[in-house]
This record gives C-alpha cells, sequence and structure tokens, in this order.
C-alpha cells in the first residue's frame, strides 16, 4: 500500500499531559496506519490512551512528539486555523452524547456544520443524508419527538454531511440500549461495505468492537496488538487477559 491508500497514519507519536511536577504519558510512541475503506475499534482498559489516540489522530489534540498524517497532510506544522478547517472538511465526528441542539429540527441539526462553515445547504443533500440513516421521514421533528437511537442516527447524519474522509466515533453507542447499538453499528459498518468510509471508534464494548474489521488494544499508552474479524467473545475474552496485566 503507498501511503495514499491510508486515511491516517501515526507515527512515533507521544502524548504527555504534565500533573504536578511530573508529567504522564498518554500515549508511548504508537505507530498506527488505517487504510481507507475500513472499520476499526480500539479498546484498552480505562486511562489505557484510547480518547487520546483518537483526538491525535482526529487533529482535536496536538501531539508532544511525531506525526499524524490525514490523507497526505501532515497534521504537525498545520497553523490553528487550518487544523480547524481540515477537521470542519475532512473528518467527522460521532460522540456518546448526541450533542443535538434541541430547538432546531433533525435537518436543522444535520445542516448545521455546513452553516457553521459558511457553506451553502442544500436541501436536497440534508435530505439525502438523513435517508441514508434510516430517518428520511423523520427531518421535522425535533430531538426530544425522538428516540435515543434516532437522535444518535441524526448526529451521524450531521457527521457526514461534509463527506468526511474518516468518521471518528467515540463511544458512539455508549448511551443506547442493546437492540439500538446494533442498528447504528449495523448502519456504520453498511457505510463502510457500500460506500468504502472509513471509521475509527473508540469503544469499551466486545459485541461493538465485532462490528469492525480489526480491533487495536492499547495498554498503558502502547499498542498491545489487534485482532482482525474477531468475534465478540474473543475480543472480551482478550480485553480481560488485558485488564488482568498487573501493574
Amino acid at each position: 500500500m503507498n501511503h495514499n491508500d491510508h486515511a491516517i497514519q501515526l507515527c512515533s507519536v507521544s502524548r504527555s499531559h504534565k500533573a504536578g511536577d511530573s508529567a504522564v504519558t498518554a500515549l508511548d510512541r504508537v505507530s498506527l496506519s488505517f487504510p481507507r475503506g475500513t472499520f476499526t475499534a480500539v479498546m484498552g482498559p480505562s486511562g489505557s490512551g484510547k480518547s487520546t489516540l483518537l483526538q491525535c489522530a482526529a487533529g482535536l489534540d496536538r501531539p508532544t512528539s511525531g506525526s499524524v498524517t490525514v490523507g497526505g497532510t501532515e497534521l504537525t506544522g498545520l497553523s490553528e486555523t487550518k487544523l480547524t478547517l481540515l477537521r470542519r472538511e475532512r473528518i467527522g465526528f460521532v460522540f456518546q452524547a448526541f450533542n443535538l441542539l434541541p430547538a432546531l429540527t433533525a435537518e436543522q441539526n444535520v445542516a448545521l456544520p455546513l452553516r457553521l462553515a459558511g457553506k451553502r445547504v442544500a436541501k436536497a443533500r440534508v435530505r439525502e443524508v438523513l435517508r441514508q440513516v434510516g430517518l428520511g421521514d423523520r427531518a421535522r421533528h425535533r430531538p426530544t419527538e425522538m428516540s435515543g437511537g434516532q437522535q444518535q442516527r441524526v448526529a451521524l447524519a450531521r457527521a457526514l454531511i461534509t463527506r468526511p474522509e474518516v468518521l471518528f466515533g467515540d463511544e458512539p453507542t455508549g448511551a443506547l440500549d442493546s437492540r439500538t447499538s446494533r442498528e447504528v453499528l449495523t448502519l456504520l459498518r453498511s457505510m463502510v461495505d457500500r460506500e468504502g468510509r472509513t471509521i475509527i471508534m473508540v469503544t469499551h464494548d466486545p459485541v461493538a468492537a465485532s462490528y469492525a474489521d480489526r480491533v487495536i488494544f492499547l495498554v498503558d499508552g502502547r499498542v498491545n496488538g489487534e485482532l482482525t474479524g474477531a468475534s465478540a467473545d474473543d475480543i472480551a475474552a482478550r480485553m480481560t487477559r488485558l485488564e488482568a496485566v498487573p501493574c
């Protein structure tokens, strides 16, 4: 694979945070590639660096050392303005909290990233994305008139409106019951299979992770192996072993 086949590449990325007089290393020389058109889950015990990895890969946080490349653009040298533009135009986010604006309808929530970017909002495009997530008939409903699963799908449509190169999910099914969670994960899986999207998802749920092509495990800020095409049971067993490792 040449580097253009990768949506995101991390090369020896470290991230330290100051804690009093000492520094805490959240990521320790992590090198990873995320090929285009793949679904990757990132797992690890609490405090293993999962969220920091996601934030560095998405350009939300700057690594202390190492480099992050998004589709051929190296992020390290970018100004805050250029970084903001890159995130806005090329990266989508879905979080555990749906972060919808309650006063706005589904279609207004979905159109928000375009409005914030000062771009023209094509109503047909908004409707198309809502249809993609199975909410074609709920465009005029407000969040309070929807279930949790429907709200998360609106959040997903909002993330997709800019046609991002990579979609990041931080526990995207964390607030949903298991049936609704499966619906959202099936939708994410089909976006990878049918539309060739690239998805990177942090999760603590082995069932959610089993929808991904591969699962990367982090322990103490380092990559601790990966599984490809694994079942939820295999993933759960691996997590149990990781969490049992004495500190």
